[in-house]
């Protein structure tokens, strides 16, 4: 899915399908978080943090959560190093798909801030995924298909099949 280039993707909490996990869990998926400029920053692995505005691990975003930082002391300035400061913390981590992993790096990054939005002042995981999940806008109709689409034919041939048997 490619990216259009107008889209503003500084300030954001960034979200892109994690298949086959997100075909079986639809508000399950990989998540970076982008810089005043828009550079991705994702944990991708052990000791390994991309930034750069080619994608993330699992291609590029589907959606986001632009985080609005007027009352975030030091703005733009505090917002850049707090990335800065967990990636250089997750560069020496290994990843772990259920306790230490890219949600792990957002929280990371949050939690360095301090920001306090949508009424969570400590970040976590669980709290991440849901807020993204119910929050987080669509860059566009076909993150909205790659996101949903598989879950519902999966349901859809799951009703089938039970239907017959």
């Amino acid at each position: 899915m490619k990216r259009n280039s107008s889209e503003d993707l500084s300030f954001c909490i960034l979200w892109s399908p994690l298949h086959p996990i997100t075909l079986m869990l639809p508000f399950i998926g990989h998540t970076g978080i982008s810089d005043s400029r828009g550079v991705m920053h994702d944990f991708q692995g052990s000791y390994y943090v991309y930034s750069g505005k080619n994608g993330m691990a699992f291609g590029p975003p589907t959606r986001y959560l632009k985080i609005d930082i007027g009352d975030l002391p030091g703005g733009a300035e505090r917002w850049d190093a707090a990335i800065e400061e967990a990636n250089q913390v997750y560069k020496e981590r290994i990843h772990n798909i259920c306790c230490d992993n890219c949600h792990s790096h957002v929280c990371n990054a949050l939690n360095r801030m301090p920001l306090d939005k949508h009424g969570i002042r400590k970040w976590d995981m669980v709290k991440l995924c849901f807020l993204v999940f119910f929050k987080g806008r669509f860059i566009s109709v076909g993150g909205f298909l790659c996101q949903f689409l598989p879950f519902f034919i999966l349901v859809s041939v799951v009703l089938l099949v039970k239907g017959f048997a």
